[in-house]
Formats: C-alpha cells, structure tokens, sequence
C-alpha cells in the first residue's frame, strides 16, 4: 500500500535523502523547501508555516500516513529558533489532524546531539511558552553578549523537551500516532560543509562531537533511522529522543545519565 509522507527540508540533506529513501520503497513524498520542492514555503515565518500545512493538506487529500520535520539551520542567528523550534512544532501540529485521519500514522523530527550542550535557558522557555517574539528578542540580545553559539543548541533543547512534553498526550499518543526524533551527531550536509572547509574548525567539532564508531555519517544514515520510526513496525515507541552520532552523546553523558 502507498503512504503519503511529508517531509520537511526536502531539497538537500536529510530530508532529501529520507525522500529518496522512502520513494524507493513506494511511498508518495510531499517535499517541503524554500524552493525545488512539492510545497514551496519558508518555515521561519507564520505565513511560511501556514501556506505550508494548508498546501500539504491539499496535495494529501487530508489523510497523511506520516509527517518528518527535517528542515533546519544552524549559525548564530535568531533563525534557530524560528525555524528548528517554531517551524518544526507548527507544521506538525498544523498537519496533526491529518495525521489522525490515517490507520497507521506516524511522526519524527530530526533533533540534534546539540540539544545535549549548553544553551540559553531563557531563549529555551521562551519557546517552550510558544512566545516567538519573546524568544526572538533573546536570540538578539544573546548574539549581542557573545553568546550566539548557544542558540542552536537550544533550539534542539527545546524541540526535544516539546517532543518529550506532547508525544504522551491524548492528541498524539491517545490518537494512535507515535512522535519521536533522531538526534544525529556531524552529518556531511550542505549545511556542515563550511565547517570542513575550516581547519580549526574541524578540530572544534571532533572535540565537542567525539564519534568513535564510523565518524561523521552521511545524511542516508539519519534517513534510515527516521524511515524506521514512520514505519507500521514502530507501534509501541513515542517520545523518544534517538541519539544517531556514532557515541557521541555516550562519549560525552556517560553512563551516569541514568
């Protein structure tokens, strides 16, 4: 049977490689990007956001059998959490009912070993409250103190305690529909190629990213995971927080975590 997955971030990357992913297995992808993509829309703004969950629903025909929310950015900017936080919870509880309408539905974010680091407590509050200009106004104020690099990281935090927060709600787990992500390490995407360009700071990410099995992965890697978390094999695990970074996150916790 063909499902109709959505999934964000489609032109390069992660999300393009989950698409190719799961078009060779049948599935009916429905792209989401900035631009070369089935739904062309800028997740960083609200009109982006909406424009971007009502041309889904169309092209779907108002059931979808699974959302990815891939679509991300990185740098210090207050974009992080327009788009990682703000846009990734606005297309999945834009597209929710739809989700809900299919026999066997399933969601995923792609969150990060960043979460892990850390961040601005009040940029993370600010979006865990759903206040986007509040947390905009932080981002700035943290850029202008030099503090920039946290921002990321607490986008990805936040991301993952909303995730932890809802997935055990009647409106997701209640409603059938499984919501986890996959927190890669370095993945070798357009967005981390800048940062092999840089010496200094190759040597930055091995020390704040150690991963001793295999290295830096390649994004079909963080694809397959997220294939196996949309799929009907997954029927009993929600709200989880999968750390796909060759031990990263091992490395740098240890076992006293739990």
């Amino acid at each position: 049977m063909t499902r109709k997955i959505a999934v964000s971030g489609t032109a390069s990357g992660i999300g393009r490689a989950l698409a190719g992913l799961l078009r060779e297995q049948g599935d009916q992808v429905i792209g989401i990007d900035l631009k070369d993509a089935d739904v062309c829309a800028d997740l960083g703004t609200r009109d982006g956001r909406a424009l971007a969950a009502e041309s889904v629903l169309r092209l779907a025909g108002g059931a979808l059998d699974g959302v990815v929310a891939c679509a991300g950015v990185a740098g210090i900017t207050p974009l992080t959490a327009r788009v990682n936080y703000f846009g990734v919870v606005a297309l999945l509880e834009g597209l929710r009912p739809a989700l809900a309408a299919a026999p066997a539905p399933r969601a995923a974010v792609v969150a990060s070993i960043a979460g892990t680091q850390p961040v601005d407590p009040d940029v993370v509050a600010a979006c865990l409250d759903g206040d986007e200009d509040a947390a905009v106004a932080l981002a700035e104020r943290a850029i202008e103190r030099g503090e920039g690099p946290r921002l990321y990281p607490s986008s990805k935090s936040a991301l993952a305690q909303w995730l932890r927060r809802v997935a055990v709600t009647p409106e997701w787990a209640g409603a059938g529909i499984p919501l986890n992500a996959i927190a890669p390490g370095v993945v070798l995407t357009p967005m981390t190629a800048p940062l092999f360009a840089d010496e200094a700071m190759r040597a930055a990410m091995a020390a704040a990213v150690p991963m001793p099995l295999n290295g830096h992965a390649r994004p079909e890697v963080i694809g397959e995971a997220l294939r196996w978390l949309i799929s009907p094999a997954n029927t009993h695990m929600t709200g989880q927080i999968v750390y796909v970074d060759g031990g990263a996150e091992a490395t740098l916790r240890g076992p006293d975590v739990y």
